[in-house]
């Protein structure tokens, strides 16, 4: 239920680097959240929320600060709530000749049957509006109609939400991080996935398994490569479309973006994740501060630096005030 949600040693370290140049206030992002942003009224918001519940809730907190007209950090309601819905997603990625695996959603077991669903095996199954793999696992990878009946009903009765099957693609994956704004965007070292690092006879896939349960601080995995080992026409490529993919989905300040190779060595986006995974300890394998310190950014660098981007994009730099607030909603 919590993985999406930022441990204390994450949002201890925001705060940290935050204070090294302003006064920090720490809001929970709760019930109570409106009524404290009324009160304090802070300069700015350096948000980091995933919401409480429901397919909108990572847009609960910047509603509520446009609507308090308090300025923040980060993508606006509407790119938060699209993202998340990963089918909504890709049919703007598509509508832009953007590259992404072709997909169906499956709302009720009905669905399946008859000529509703024209697959090809293998294919992918998750949640519609998950983050931080929830929901996939290593049996999400089905090739034939008894998985793929077995993975949806999981889905539905678990997640109590519609299941996105993809076609499956077989290439390399790499994350991307993405910094900046307009044509001042900017793309860290690309990282990629190393899946030889996963345990044997597993499909090739950053699954839940992969993420939380085998990747441990004492026991990590090798699983990830920064900078990726690829040449010059791959990177540009990947990085072409994830620029392609930032500004067509309205993307702000940061944002990590997974990308797969089809079967043509063609990059595809896989999903665009708007509040990237920041843990601050190396150990951790979280992949924007991993590709930052490729770039040769310390953490407090990284969390500063989308700071200030946001913080230009708002009009607020440079600073006049002698010590402004910035709120950590989390």
């Amino acid at each position: 239920m919590y993985a999406e949600w930022d441990t204390e040693e994450t949002v201890n370290a925001v705060r940290d680097a935050i204070a090294e140049r302003y006064d920090v206030l720490m809001i929970d992002a709760n019930e109570e959240a409106y009524g404290k942003l009324l009160r304090e009224r802070p300069d700015f918001v350096f948000n980091i929320a995933e919401g409480l519940r429901g397919a909108s809730r990572e847009g609960q907190i910047p509603a509520m600060l446009e609507m308090l007209q308090i300025p923040y950090l980060g993508s606006d309601p509407l790119t938060l709530g699209i993202c998340l819905d990963k089918a909504r997603a890709k049919e703007i990625l598509s509508y832009y000749k953007i590259p992404t695996a072709g997909f169906t959603v499956i709302r009720s077991m009905a669905d399946i049957s008859g000529e509703n669903i024209r697959l090809k095996f293998p294919a992918m199954v998750k949640p519609l509006h998950e983050g931080s793999s929830k929901g996939i696992y290593n049996s999400s990878v089905v090739r034939n109609p008894d998985e793929l009946a077995n993975e949806v009903k999981i889905i539905l009765d678990t997640y109590n939400e519609p299941a996105l099957v993809e076609e499956f693609l077989p290439g390399r994956e790499f994350t991307v991080a993405v910094l900046g704004n307009g044509n001042d965007a900017t793309v860290l070292p690309i990282v990629e996935l190393k899946f030889d690092a996963l345990p044997p006879g597993v499909n090739p896939i950053y699954s839940y398994e992969a993420k939380w349960i085998w990747d441990q601080r004492d026991t990590p995995l090798d699983v990830f490569e920064c900078p990726a080992d690829i040449d010059e026409a791959l990177s540009s490529e990947i990085s072409a479309v994830c620029r392609d993919a930032y500004r067509v989905m309205n993307c702000r300040d940061w944002s990590r973006i997974d990308v797969r190779l089809d079967s043509n060595g063609r990059p595809n986006i896989i999903e665009v994740n708007p509040l990237p995974g920041i843990l601050p300890n190396p150990e951790d394998n979280s992949c924007f501060p991993k590709a930052a310190r490729a770039a040769g950014m310390s953490y407090n660098h990284l969390i500063n630096a989308v700071l200030d981007i946001a913080m230009k994009r708002n009009g607020l730099l440079p600073i006049t005030l002698s010590a402004p607030q910035a709120a950590v909603a989390k």
